[in-house]
């Protein structure tokens, strides 16, 4: 008897164009039997499509509720990190620099002190630590682009010009990659990679001789574990 009344039921739902999603939800069936159920009764092509549609709108409303939560999430962490952590005293601004040239930096031609990187917020701070921490004058501080052969040149110095605010002056001619941006699958930023450098002896050792002192004491305690 129940399975009847389940049954009339199930045929209203139909008839009124819903789904076998919407009505074993409502009657808790499995669509094996709706589908035994209701077979002979198929829904148009326009209500098919409405349903379709709906169910995309749904499907974009619950990403856009969720990009929005973990957007929340995210500004949190933020706001956490930005109370815990700033601002920098020199010291600190100093070993975040100093990291930073540990794994981005050149190391190897003496008396280069210079930093590549695609990221414009990698090379804004490399400039702030240059300044701020090295003490070195603005005015000493060259740029230089690695482009490819199909980026126009004079759009990316511009780009990088207004980002570091650093006049066309401090830019040494780029260097173009005989391949094209469009051929690779990792495109980083879309402006190339950027270096910042100063020819300093004095400098260049003491950063290198700060990242060994780090990397023995630590190395050594690291082994010890």
């Amino acid at each position: 008897m129940v399975k009847i009344k389940e049954r009339r039921i199930a045929l209203l739902l139909r008839k009124e164009g819903k789904s076998y999603s919407q009505i074993k939800k409502q009657l808790h069936l499995s669509k094996s039997t709706l589908s035994r159920w209701l077979g002979k009764y198929p829904l148009s092509k326009e209500r098919i499509s409405e349903l379709r549609d709906n169910n995309q709108q749904r499907i974009e409303s619950f990403r856009n509720t969720m990009f929005k939560k973990k957007e929340n999430k995210m500004l949190g962490y933020y706001k956490e990190q930005q109370k815990k952590l700033l601002p920098l005293t020199n010291r600190e601004l100093f070993f975040a620099g100093l990291f930073l040239y540990w794994g981005e930096g050149n190391k190897a031609t003496p008396s280069v002190v210079s930093i590549n990187n695609t990221d414009p917020e990698v090379l804004k701070f490399t400039l702030f630590w240059f300044i701020k921490s090295l003490q070195i004058p603005k005015n000493k501080i060259k740029a230089f682009l690695h482009l490819y052969r199909d980026m126009n040149v004079h759009e990316q110095m511009n780009f990088w010009s207004k980002t570091l605010n650093l006049s066309l002056d401090h830019f040494d001619k780029p260097f173009i990659k005989k391949t094209r941006r469009t051929d690779l699958d990792q495109k980083g930023f879309g402006h190339g990679t950027c270096g910042l450098r100063v020819s300093n002896t004095i400098i260049k050792n003491k950063i290198l001789m700060g990242i060994k002192a780090v990397s023995d004491l630590y190395g050594e305690k690291a082994v010890k574990i």
